[in-house]
């Protein structure tokens, strides 16, 4: 009996002796699956699928050094998205496709890109908006400038981009005429963006059927939204105003007209401190 224990004593102890001798003094952390290697192809293939419509397909869709892709639309911003999607461009132009592959711990393991010319718009949701893209002079001149508060806001037309700057609690708007039909439905976005937070911030989007005397205010139903006292805006930003918008009952994009006729797209902002919000791709489209 007592050799017995004394057996099983010496077999625990070298049990413990083994653990201890094959734990290491020290966490080495290569290898430890945290940090991203390798490199990822990220190339892709664009199939014309119907007219305005492309099939976007990763090339080497089984890598193993990726977990996803990113794909950045015409400079809309990167989103996760599968290794195939499909993609509808209703407007006639040339398109930037972008993709990244991306790996372990959410690192770009890979990027690629390849242009889509598109060679008209799409007859029923063509955007409405006429120099959405504020590109050229022409495209700008579409625009007029609704003066509201007398000094300390202005929105400039310049690289592409409507941009305001405004301080101390003053607005400015910009409007365009467009001609809808009643009971029609129409969806409302842009991509906005700031390179800094803002302060005391409201950016929105109406469709008026008659504008105010300049000096007042823009007021009405608010189709699209960027408030700081709503949440958003209070760090640097860029995207479609339908994603990185708060507010929902302000920020629900759809308009319906109640009248054949003239109708007018005005975006306002102002705020505390606007160092450089900037808009672009205003679109105005009929939906269901």
């Amino acid at each position: 009996m007592i050799t017995k224990y004394i057996n099983k004593g010496l077999l625990l102890s070298a049990a413990v002796f083994f653990l201890a001798s094959c734990t290491p003094d020290t966490i080495d952390d290569e290898g430890n699956g945290l940090t991203q290697t390798a490199t990822a192809d990220a190339s892709f293939t664009v199939t014309k699928t119907s007219e305005n419509r492309y099939h976007l397909k990763a090339v080497n869709d089984n890598n193993i050094n990726f977990i996803n892709s990113q794909w950045n639309i015409d400079y809309d911003g990167f989103n996760n998205g599968k290794n195939e999607i499909d993609i509808f461009f209703p407007d006639a132009g040339t398109y930037t496709i972008q993709r990244n592959t991306v790996g372990i711990g959410g690192q770009v393991a890979g990027t690629a890109n390849q242009t889509i010319v598109v060679p008209t718009a799409d007859p029923v949701a063509g955007n409405i908006i006429q120099g959405g893209r504020f590109d050229t002079p022409d495209e700008i001149a579409k625009w007029t400038i609704l003066p509201i508060s007398s000094t300390g806001a202005q929105w400039v037309f310049a690289n592409g981009k409507a941009t305001i700057v405004a301080s101390n609690s003053n607005q400015q708007a910009f409007y365009q005429a467009v001609n809808v039909v009643a009971g029609q439905k129409y969806s409302i976005d842009m991509v906005a963006s700031s390179a800094t937070a803002l302060e005391d911030t409201w950016f929105e989007v109406y469709m008026l059927n008659s504008l105010p005397a300049p000096g007042n205010d823009v007021t009405g139903t608010v189709y699209r939204n960027i408030n700081t006292w709503d949440g958003c805006g209070k760090t640097a930003f860029g995207g479609k105003v339908s994603t990185i918008g708060c507010n929902s009952s302000k920020n629900g994009g759809v308009y319906t007209a109640t009248a054949t006729g003239t109708v007018y797209l005005v975006i306002k902002c102002g705020g505390k401190t606007v160092n450089s919000l900037s808009v672009d791709k205003v679109e105005l489209r009929k939906t269901t």
